[in-house]
């Protein structure tokens, strides 16, 4: 829920930030996404200025100030480190910023679940049954991948789910920390990959091939999907990794761990959402070092792009560099306008699947797009809303609340209805397996109530496209945002 109920946190510029570290004669380097500095928690301690010559593995956010130490895996807030600056001058040793004891204990058990799994599962060559060994990789679409590359990402099989499982190991010390699951669904003709995590969706932050990248590398492929960056890895020998929630977002904590990269080639998937996606990393990441691989037919996901034996370094060569001049030709747009043209149903949106009228009207959800929907007071206007804003979230569209009218608990408990299709008060043994499944939509409320100054809520939402990637922002409703005195001015 955005804000923390004590307000949210005040925001804080790049120019700040680097007053603040001269000021306290701490030194830094200016990185693509982040400030690079030594770290609080490691080395000397006390009133002893941070040296120069000490590695610099503390990581400020430049957009948020907030930082990660990527050798103790202390991280906070903008405060937080200011607080932790001042404990040092004072000569006591700086203490990262802790969990809640709740928080502590969900991780562990977590990772105790996690390395359970994990030992139970396979690695795929040692299925005794060749047939299963060829039935499971075809499954998955991987029978080309050598058993030689999924040993060396650690990829492996767990029978009893019949998922593919990938680890997650701390960057730290190689423990394991958490893994992701994946299994197949056959609807129909259809094939659909179901994920699963431990810890849960929101505390999941493994760049699946971290382990395996190496000090001096210096450029990078970012794909969407664990399968893609092993596909890529045995296919064009690249440092490839994989994002934990695909194209849906890219949480600024893992920023840090791609700051030793000059060139990164964002390839996330062949629909026109991995695209846009991609173009919108690209920012938060710097867009002087980022290429784009344009989805097309003889470009599909990296995986495909091996099982159809295309050149995928070829591929690669022809990513295009994400930041366009301020003055384009038509020679530089003629690929994106034939992409537009030949994906017509995809430029039109994310369809929703429970309103096929509604498709008619607006064809699908876009980015950048603004619809009012209006109607007497007690027409349903929440109640409907909140059932065409769960439909997009379900299809990974990252949504967030404003609802200014009605609190977040009743909001939820309309939309946690809905999503389960049944009265839970009749059913209270069945809230939490559905409460669970609902916590894992990439869904945000807002905790503003009544009337609000705008542009308080103006700086939340943005600070929420940063840190969660939403696309899709539903505020409800205007006049309560607005208040009622300001009728009589221009709205």
């Amino acid at each position: 829920v955005l804000p923390s109920p004590d307000g949210p946190a005040p925001s804080v510029s790049i120019t700040e930030i680097r007053q603040y570290l001269r000021a306290q004669d701490i030194p830094f380097h200016d990185g693509y996404s982040c400030l690079h500095t030594p770290s609080l928690f490691t080395g000397d301690r006390g009133d002893q200025p941070l040296s120069a010559n000490a590695p610099f593995t503390l990581f400020i956010d430049k957009t948020t100030g907030s930082f990660l130490c990527t050798a103790t895996l202390a991280e906070g807030t903008w405060q937080d480190f200011q607080a932790n600056v001042e404990l040092r001058l004072r000569g006591v040793t700086p203490i990262p910023p802790a969990n809640s004891e709740e928080r502590e204990e969900e991780m562990r058990q977590a990772r105790e679940d996690a390395r359970c799994i994990w030992e139970r599962a396979l690695p795929l060559w040692e299925l005794l049954d060749e047939k299963e060994t060829k039935e499971t990789k075809a499954l998955f679409g991987i029978s080309m991948v050598t058993d030689a590359t999924l040993k060396r990402f650690g990829v492996r099989y767990l029978r009893t789910a019949r998922a593919l499982v990938f680890p997650w190991f701390s960057p730290q010390d190689a423990t394991l920390k958490g893994l992701k699951l994946v299994r197949v669904e056959k609807k129909g003709g259809t094939i659909t990959y179901v994920e699963e995590t431990l810890p849960r969706f929101d505390s999941y932050r493994n760049l699946f091939g971290l382990p395996l990248i190496g000090r001096r590398d210096t450029e990078l492929v970012l794909t969407g999907w664990e399968l893609d960056a092993v596909a890529l890895h045995q296919a064009a020998g690249v440092a490839s990794l994989a994002l934990p929630r695909g194209a849906s977002c890219l949480p600024p904590t893992l920023l840090p761990y791609l700051e030793q990269f000059k060139r990164i080639t964002l390839w996330l998937g062949e629909d026109l959402r991995s695209w846009e996606a991609a173009k919108l990393f690209a920012r938060k990441l710097s867009l002087k070092r980022c290429s784009l691989v344009r989805p097309g037919n003889l470009q599909p996901r990296p995986l495909e792009a091996l099982n159809q034996g295309l050149n995928v370094t070829k591929i690669l060569r022809s990513a295009l560099l994400a930041s366009h001049k301020s003055i384009v030709s038509f020679r530089q747009l003629r690929e994106e306008v034939f992409g537009e043209l030949a994906n017509t149903e995809q430029v039109a949106g994310i369809k929703w699947a429970r309103f096929p009228e509604l498709n008619k009207l607006l064809k699908g959800h876009r980015r950048g797009e603004l619809t009012i929907f209006t109607g007497p007071t007690g027409s349903g206007k929440t109640t409907f809303i909140s059932e065409y804003a769960l439909d997009l979230c379900m299809q990974g569209v990252c949504t967030l609340w404003g609802s200014f009218e009605i609190n977040n608990v009743r909001l939820a408990k309309i939309m946690l209805t809905q999503f389960a299709g049944r009265r839970l008060e009749d059913q209270l043994e069945l809230y939490d397996e559905w409460a669970d499944r609902f916590e894992e939509l990439p869904l945000y409320f807002m905790t503003f109530h009544g009337q609000q100054n705008i542009k308080t809520v103006i700086d939340t939402m943005q600070h929420a496209v940063y840190m969660y990637d939403i696309t899709h922002v539903v505020v409800d409703n205007l006049q309560f945002m607005m208040g009622h005195e300001h009728l009589s001015m221009d709205r």
